[in-house]
């Protein structure tokens, strides 16, 4: 896009973020130098205005399924205990991720949600991505519907929106070396997930295989759910990270620079407002000072502190990648905002982290 057309597309974001176009929005995605920084400000005056000056937190707990062993009858009271613990350490959310192995009980889902509201009653459970959702209606010889159902009375309360990558079909298969969940099934396990009660987040996986122009389709296919439905809580922009070792599709990317990550959070930013008004900054993918400039230029979220917990630090995937609420505090601070701790769901629970949760780790 030549350099008037980019001025032209910041000066419609600045004044009206819903009359951007896909050739704007691509061209923006591509902002470098003044133009990024200006791209950014955009970007933070509508988080202002969208979301508060708060930075959040949610205090939360992961648990992977293969670790944990669950499935199996021996893992069942150890989930119980670990969800016991993280609700002790003051976390308000369990998150479970992973399918169960080939020998679980048909039911074996469901037992997992019983286990993690019997540990741990009240807390939030965000488990089951849709992958799982789907191999958990497949198990029980249920519609999506039916386990969803079943799911939420027994103690879930919102499932994460990742196995998004980038919602193209050709990208998503070139990505992954072989077919993957079709977008259509994906809409349709996050869209049946809404109209049954439950939340999610939004997820995109980028700088990999795919062109900006598929990065603003996606987003504009969230964009579209979240106006139907109004079930996604947040939307989460993913550096791709390469397995160490992985041989990589031609052509593919090792993930994005510092500078794409700036745009896409600031681009998402304005091609979301009023519909997910919620963008995180993915802190574990992120060195510090990256993180800051995203909550300069779009993002109001840090998502969880992942405490690790002592009976089993090992029981969740990002063993060792946790932040205390001194960390959380002080890239808060450098953006010149407070500290706010939150549910999963966005509601207030206040300034900092409980003393418990702030010690663990």
């Amino acid at each position: 896009m030549p350099p008037a057309d980019l001025r032209a597309a910041l000066r419609t974001a600045a004044s009206d973020p819903d009359r951007l176009d896909d050739a704007q929005a691509e061209a923006l995605l591509g902002a470098d130098g003044a133009a990024l920084e200006e791209l950014c400000a955009t970007a933070d005056a509508v988080r202002a205005a969208r979301a508060g000056e708060a930075v959040t937190v949610v205090v939360n707990r992961n648990l992977d399924t293969e670790r944990v062993g669950a499935g199996t009858p021996a893992a069942r009271a150890r989930v119980r205990e670990l969800a016991a613990e993280a609700q002790r350490l003051g976390a308000t959310e369990v998150c479970v991720q992973g399918p169960l192995p080939a020998g679980a009980p048909a039911d074996g889902y469901l037992d997992l949600v019983r286990d993690v509201a019997a540990g741990a009653p009240g807390i939030h459970l965000h488990a089951f991505r849709p992958p799982e959702v789907a191999d958990a209606a497949a198990r029980r010889g249920s519609t999506v519907r039916a386990f969803l159902e079943a799911a939420r009375a027994a103690g879930l309360s919102s499932v994460p929106g990742t196995a998004a990558r980038i919602l193209d079909d050709g990208v998503r298969e070139r990505l992954a070396g072989r077919p993957d969940l079709p977008v259509a099934r994906w809409v349709e396990l996050v869209t049946t997930a809404h109209a049954v009660g439950l939340t999610s987040t939004a997820t995109m996986v980028h700088g990999h295989v795919e062109s900006p122009a598929q990065q603003v389709a996606h987003l504009r296919l969230l964009a579209s759910i979240a106006e139907r439905t109004g079930g996604f809580t947040e939307f989460i922009p993913m550096p791709f990270v390469p397995p160490p070792g992985a041989v990589l599709p031609a052509g593919c990317r090792p993930g994005p620079d510092a500078r794409e990550v700036r745009a896409v959070v600031a681009v998402a930013r304005l091609l979301l407002a009023g519909r997910v008004d919620h963008v995180q900054a993915p802190w574990p993918k992120l060195d510090a000072a990256l993180v800051v400039r995203l909550l300069r230029g779009g993002a109001d979220d840090l998502g969880g502190l992942l405490l690790d917990g002592l009976l089993d630090p090992a029981a969740g995937q990002e063993q060792g990648v946790t932040m205390g609420v001194a960390d959380a505090a002080r890239l808060a601070a450098a953006a010149g905002r407070p500290l706010r701790r939150r549910s999963t769901r966005y509601e207030d629970l206040g300034p900092g982290v409980p003393p418990v949760a702030a010690g663990a780790g």
